[in-house]
């Protein structure tokens, strides 16, 4: 039985007695029953033991449990009360102890005595806990026996020291100190702390740790501080005690210098310590940690810990799991083992950043502030993870720290692969969930790591794929583009070698495909069609790839050759069906081919089905003239060849497209149409371009075989309307927009084709083409002018949803036939909505919105010049094919100056080709859009609320298929050609302005020609700008585009030397590109020419030189004349003209100059002008223009002020002198805006004054108000002066607030409590000024009326409101002159019932 008693070797830390009494107590009860033999209970004569009856403790012989007849409680009480009342007391105690003495010297009865009691009396009569506490316990919890006891129990406790476990199980000398845990109350502390100090000292290894740990549950708060000296000595004189010390002294309350002592002590040892101690010592360190020396812990920590400690045992573990499967199991014990402290050591950490903010700070500054590479370890990334999962509140700061240290090179590849490389499986599992998240961006990054691991490391992967097979279940929610990478994932992990076994894989994709291409829903079968053509793709790139073979011939077996031809055929008929779909089968095949992913058996056979299918579909003889009653003559046009005789081709496209309209309506087909199958026109352009990229495959991008597409004619009919458009009916106009766009299409892939043609011939044609192009678009533009609710036929098949529709509000006729219809509420509503992403005030763009009366002018000049209606087709971008980024190329040609625009271009072919403006300006427009989607940050573009997210990227898959730096590479290949168009189309203004005697705008300039020229310099210098701007040049591994760009931009000025600096290269494409500024046309011109140089001048690390020019060149541009546009009174955007002047003070020397000179020069030359003039100084002030240049004033003097530091008194008296004429400058600028609400009191201007002026006053009290406490003795007048010109303004201020409430203008009355409670604590922060300065006759109280911005009091209101009001003034010894002028509006002191209301609303 005994064995049944005996406790687990395993269990170390057994320290409380409830553990060894309930590991006991069950076989005790057992044996009982059995025999009686040693259950008798103690029968002596002894004080001892009559006094524990007495108070209700029957004592037991032999293993029996001592019995408890009365509660723990009664029985302490009892015994207390018969030893304290004991005729012999105190001697008594001293008899009492002596029987425990003789009674315990009996193991088995001190055992015991040590063990927990049986309770006899009922559960429900105990008053205190459940638990049974052992016979000393009890004792101990008698004060006046404590000390007495605790004396026996340490005499007593050496005798066990260096025995072995008992038989029974238990260890003496833990269960001696546990009965000292948790006691109510300790005596004699210090007594106790001395002992068990002893103790420790003569104590064997084990019990030291034991008894070290059980300090806090043992001893009080007053004596920490002992114990926290004694363990510190302990801890350098018994390294193997580190960790249980360092245990103890986390859990107690320290002097701050001692932890840091020991702290120091610690960090020594770092480097040396156990993995299994680590968590302890982490612990005990980051406990200790204060807001002083936080950031200098943690980066010493930094140093000396380093995350191999923690890798080890997972390499470990990885390296040796063959070994473990052939039975080394205590290998595996150990690394499991390891790994429990790694888990311990982390949750240490987490624990630590989670809920102490000094902590987490200080490692990420710490991180921050290593500038060196090699200074940075695996542990810096995992921290910065670990902090960022567990504190929401520094996200984006670790963000930034993270994005700054891969861009500066800190954060290097082999540093992550380190860091990740051996929690693959994690890895993987996170990304899936991620991918399965819902969230976009989460699924596009996630996806791209998921597939460059693929491409690494795709033997590892294939351990996981069961893993990413499962996000086959997500694919709902998925974009084309997102389906597109997760079939690659899956065709390569599943068609790789060894495929055998991945064949379940195989199975699962294959059923999937087959599944989603025999649904009748466009979303499904687009995942099919993706799905498959994806997967043909990698079926047939692996085989060839692992075939080796330098030729052509056999790439493929006939099996595998069957199977990828199958599936295509599948594809096949299950789009044939569906115009729609088969045009995205077309073209995700074509993107297949133009990757290079399909092997050459398969090409081959893919050209000669597709060549044949093209022919019969879309082409038919020249002399073939179609036939059938069409509501257009049909005429073959655009050709580019004269056909001698009558036998070439014709694409035919209107009798297809009227054959499809025809069947739409349910008409009858002629017997010539019923024997041929119906194609679909939509898939034109995606089947030529299969066709184009085949051939051009097939024969190294030679293109002869084809060559007869590009020049041969259409069937149309004559586009342009003329004065037919009228008479036509909205289905012939429909019809008419859809035969365009098909035909604008097929010229789109067309220029595609052919653009790489090196032949002057071809290129003529292909430029020709592009004129083609840009003709149509202008005659489509006057279809969808009448047409405003025509959705044109697709162009880009890879949408989630076919329901894809233009805004409808593109027409101008539709917009002002819709604004026809809303009443003025409606319009006064919507023209104070605003969508400007300014950053100073939304709510005051409204004053720039067109009036009413300006809509009627508007629709009075559409009424009159209805022909000149322009529709922008970027509207209709998702319905036109898209250009590949080689069209581009085309730019090489040059451009022709305007006396070589009005000849006309024949179709010969020319040596030399040359691009017109027009042509220019459409592929300019077209690769600006490319490069804001490509290069712009999505930060930067956001999509409103509740669009659908997929919309921006419509019109770029096939820019999608190359990567950012690609598209980076191609445009720096362009620049040289650019920076050709640009410098011509800067000759020209130039010219046109030397012409003109320097009016831009004179009689002799062709206005369609200027703009257009116009236009094509805003576009260059946008895309100069994007590509510039593109973040992509901070990685390292750009530095060199980088280079080359600037390099382009240098050559311009002078050949370069091969080898300059960065520096110099910036240096000299900022004096390139800052030439231009004489000739820029337009404001949007300037402005982007002025973004330009600031991104170029960012690269730059001592940019202040050329800051100045900034500032200058946008003065230039602020006090330039602009041409006005032809509809509206001035070219210059509103969010336009507030960039640049922010632009202007923010780059300028002195900002407080620079607003008193256009605040007190332009503006009273604007005052002083008739209505619609403008300031001659600043010509883009203007009275519609104000309330930005007002607005931005406002706003940057606020900035300006808020940044100066307040000044202290230890400054020296030069420092206070300047910050005090500063602060005079500043209020003499607030004084003379604030005084122009007089003149400009529209409500935008007093929104901007209400809400910036409190602004302002607020920054005077912070930033001014100290300098003027320890500046008034040495400069009272100075500073009295400051006050009272602050006075007046503070008194507009108020006056301001009644205007507000009278005209009962929500948006005004909402500021209007804020400002008149700064100004209030103005008034009590300069009365105690001036009484610090011994000064308070300056400063007197009055009553304040309520007055309107021309000083008339408002007598609207009741009197007792303005008698209620109290104001301040300083004075400097002289009267005012009128006795209602002297209040002012400093502040208030009270407020009435009735006007807080009034400002609440």
């Amino acid at each position: 039985m005994a064995s049944k008693r005996r406790l687990s070797k395993s269990e170390v830390k057994e320290s409380l007695i409830e553990d060894a009494s309930k590991a006991r107590k069950q076989p005790l009860s057992k044996k009982t029953k059995k025999s009686h033999v040693h259950n008798e209970v103690e029968e002596n004569d002894s004080v001892f033991v009559k006094l524990l009856k007495t108070s209700g403790v029957i004592l037991k012989t032999g293993e029996s449990q001592n019995q408890l007849t009365v509660d723990q409680v009664v029985f302490q009480k009892k015994l207390f009360q018969t030893l304290r009342k004991h005729p012999s007391y105190p001697k008594i105690i001293e008899e009492f102890v002596s029987g425990l003495e003789s009674y315990i010297e009996d193991q088995d009865s001190f055992r015991n005595c040590l063990l927990s009691c049986e309770r006899l009396q009922d559960e429900e009569a105990s008053i205190g806990t459940s638990y049974s506490k052992s016979l000393i316990k009890l004792l101990l919890g008698v004060d006046i026996l404590q000390p007495a006891i605790i004396k026996t129990l340490f005499e007593k406790l050496p005798e066990f020291l260096f025995e072995n476990v008992n038989s029974d199980g238990l260890n003496m000398p833990r269960l001696i100190i546990s009965q000292l845990k948790w006691l109510d109350r300790i005596v004699d502390g210090k007594d106790l702390t001395t002992k068990l100090m002893q103790l420790i000292s003569i104590a064997p290894l084990y019990l030291q740790h034991d008894f070290v740990t059980s300090l806090p549950e043992i001893l009080g708060d007053s004596q920490h501080a002992d114990v926290g000296k004694e363990l510190s000595d302990l801890l350098m004189e018994n390294t193997p005690l580190t960790v249980p010390i360092l245990d103890v002294l986390s859990s107690l309350r320290l002097d701050p210098k001692l932890l840091s002592q020991v702290r120091q002590l610690v960090m020594g040892k770092l480097l040396s310590v156990k993995l299994d101690d680590l968590p302890v010592i982490i612990k005990f360190i980051l406990h200790s940690v204060t807001a002083a020396d936080a950031l200098e812990v943690i980066s010493e920590l930094r140093e000396k810990l380093d995350l191999q400690h923690c890798i080890l045992p997972s390499r470990l573990q990885a390296s040796q799991s063959k070994l473990k499967n052939k039975g080394q199991s205590s290998s595996g014990n150990q690394e499991n083992s390891g790994q429990d402290c790694v888990i311990l050591f982390f949750d240490v950490i987490k624990s630590a950043v989670r809920y102490e903010k000094i902590i987490s700070e200080a490692w990420i500054k710490a991180i921050e502030s290593t500038a060196s590479v090699s200074e940075h370890k695996t542990f810096d990334v995992a921290m910065l993870l670990i902090i960022y999962s567990t504190n929401t509140q520094t996200k984006k700061y670790i963000e930034r720290v993270l994005r700054n240290k891969i861009r500066s090179g800190c954060f290097q590849e082999q540093l992550l692969q380190s860091a990740f490389y051996i929690h693959y499986l994690e890895v993987v599992g996170a990304l899936v969930t991620h991918i399965c998240s819902g969230n976009e961006a989460e699924v596009d990054t996630a996806l791209d790591v998921l597939l460059e691991l693929v491409v690494l490391n795709l033997s590892a992967m294939k351990l996981n794929v069961v893993f990413v097979k499962g996000i086959l279940d997500y694919l709902d929610n998925m974009s084309p583009q997102q389906i597109r990478k997760l079939f690659y994932i899956l065709s390569t992990l599943a068609f790789s070698k060894q495929h055998e076994a991945s064949s379940h894989i195989q199975d699962d994709m294959h059923l999937v495909i087959r599944k989603q291409l025999s649904s009748t829903i466009f979303k499904y079968k687009l995942i099919g069609i993706i799905g498959a053509v994806t997967m043909a793709g990698i079926m047939a790139a692996d085989r060839s790839r692992s075939s080796n073979l330098t030729q052509g011939r056999t790439d493929l077996s006939t099996e595998q050759y069957t199977q990828v031809t199958s599936l295509l055929q599948l594809v096949h008929s299950c789009s044939e069906q569906s115009p729609q779909a088969s045009a995205l089968y077309y073209d995700e095949f074509a993107n297949l081919i133009q990757g290079g992913k399909l092997a050459p058996k398969a090409l081959e056979w893919v050209g000669q089905t597709i060549f044949n299918d093209f022919q019969d579909a879309f082409v038919v003889d020249f002399c073939v003239f179609a036939e059938g009653d069409y509501p257009f003559p049909v005429k073959a046009l655009y050709g580019l060849e004269e056909y001698s005789s009558r036998d070439g081709i014709v694409i035919n496209l209107l009798p297809l497209l009227f054959s499809q309209d025809f069947a739409k309506d349910g008409g009858r087909m002629t017997s010539k149409e019923s024997d041929q199958k119906l194609v679909s026109p939509l898939c034109l352009a995606p089947y030529f371009r299969l066709l184009r990229l085949c051939v051009e495959k097939q024969h190294n991008g030679n293109l002869e075989e084809i060559d007869g597409l590009l020049d041969c004619p259409i069937f149309l009919t004559d586009l342009d309307p003329g004065e037919r458009l009228e008479s036509m009916s909205v289905k012939e106009h429909s019809f008419m927009c859809s035969l365009i766009f098909l035909t604008l299409n097929w010229f789109r892939e067309v220029v595609n084709a052919f653009c790489q043609q090196t032949s002057p011939e071809m290129k003529g044609k292909v430029l020709t083409r592009l004129k083609h192009v840009v003709e149509l678009q202008r005659i489509l533009e006057k279809y969808l002018a009448v047409t405003p609710d025509y959705v044109p036929p697709l162009a880009n098949f890879d949408l989630e949803t076919l329901d894809v529709t233009p805004p409808t509000t593109a027409a101008i006729s539709a917009k002002i036939r819709k604004q026809g219809k809303i009443g003025g509420r409606k319009q006064k509503a919507d023209g104070s909505k605003t969508s400007s992403p300014d950053t100073l005030s939304k709510e005051d763009s409204s004053e720039c919105d067109p009036t009413p009366s300006n809509r009627s002018k508007l629709e009075k000049e559409f009424k009159g010049k209805e022909e000149k209606t322009s529709v922008s087709l970027q509207n209709y971008h998702a319905f036109f094919r898209e250009l590949d980024i080689e069209v581009f190329s085309v730019m090489r040609c040059g451009l022709v100056t305007k006396f070589i625009l009005d000849t006309e271009m024949h179709t010969e072919a020319t040596e030399i080709v040359q691009l017109q403006p027009p042509e220019l300006l459409f592929l300019l427009e077209d690769l600006s859009q490319k490069l804001e989607n490509m290069l712009t940050p999505s930060f930067a573009r956001r999509i409103p609320f509740l669009k659908s997210k997929g919309n921006r990227n419509i019109g770029f898959s096939h820019l999608h298929q190359r990567s950012a730096q690609e598209i980076a590479h191609s445009i720096v290949q362009l620049l040289a050609p650019m920076c050709n168009h640009l410098e011509n189309i800067h000759n020209y203004f130039q010219c046109l302005a030397a012409e003109n005697h320097g009016v831009v705008d004179g009689p002799r300039m062709k206005v369609q020609e200027y703009h257009i020229m116009s236009s094509c310099y805003q576009r260059l210098l946008q895309i100069f700008h994007g590509l510039f701007a593109w973040s992509g040049f901070l990685q390292p591994e750009n530095h060199n585009l980088l280079y080359s760009a600037l390099e382009v931009l240098t050559n311009r000025l002078k050949q370069g030397e091969p080898d300059q600096s960065l520096e110099e290269l910036l240096s000299q494409s900022f004096n390139y590109l800052q030439n231009f500024s004489h000739s820029v046309p337009s404001f949007q011109c300037a402005l982007y020419l002025i973004r330009l140089l600031m991104v170029i001048l960012e690269k730059s690390t001592a940019p202040t030189q050329n800051k100045e020019k900034i500032a200058s060149l946008a003065k230039q541009f602020l006090c330039r004349v602009w041409p006005s546009g032809e509809k509206e009174k001035s070219s210059i955007p509103t969010e336009q003209l507030q960039t640049l002047l922010s632009i202007y003070l923010e780059h300028t020397n002195s900002v407080l100059k620079a607003i008193e000179e256009i605040a007190g020069v332009g503006v009273p030359e604007l005052i002083n002008s008739p209505k619609d003039a403008s300031s001659s100084t600043f010509p883009t002030l203007t009275r519609h223009t104000f309330v930005i240049f007002f607005r931005v004033m406002m706003a940057e003097l606020e900035k300006t002020v808020k940044g100066l530091q307040a000044g202290t008194a230890a400054d020296s008296q030069q420092i206070h002198e300047e910050k005090l004429l500063y602060w005079n400058m500043a209020v003499r600028d607030f004084s003379i805006l604030i005084s122009l609400i007089k003149v400009f009191d529209s409500r935008p201007v007093l929104h901007v004054c209400l809400k910036y002026g409190r602004l302002f006053v607020e920054a005077f009290l912070k930033q001014c108000m100290p300098l003027l406490d320890f500046s008034f003795r040495k400069h009272r007048e100075d500073v009295l002066s400051l006050l009272e010109t602050f006075q007046l303004d503070t008194r507009l201020l108020h006056h301001l607030c009644g205007h507000s409430k009278i005209h009962q203008d929500t948006k005004l009355t909402k500021h209007v409590p804020l400002l008149k409670k700064t100004l209030e604590l103005l008034v009590c922060r300069v009365k105690a000024m001036l009484i610090f300065n011994n000064c308070r006759e300056a400063f007197w109280l009055g009553n304040l009326k309520n007055r309107d911005l021309q000083g008339e009091e408002i007598k609207s209101q009741n009197s007792e409101e303005s008698e209620d009001d109290t104001a301040s003034q300083v004075s400097k010894s002289k009267a005012t002159e009128d006795g209602e002028e002297d209040e002012v509006s400093d502040g208030e002191k009270k407020q009435d019932s009735d006007e807080s209301d009034d400002d609440s609303n």
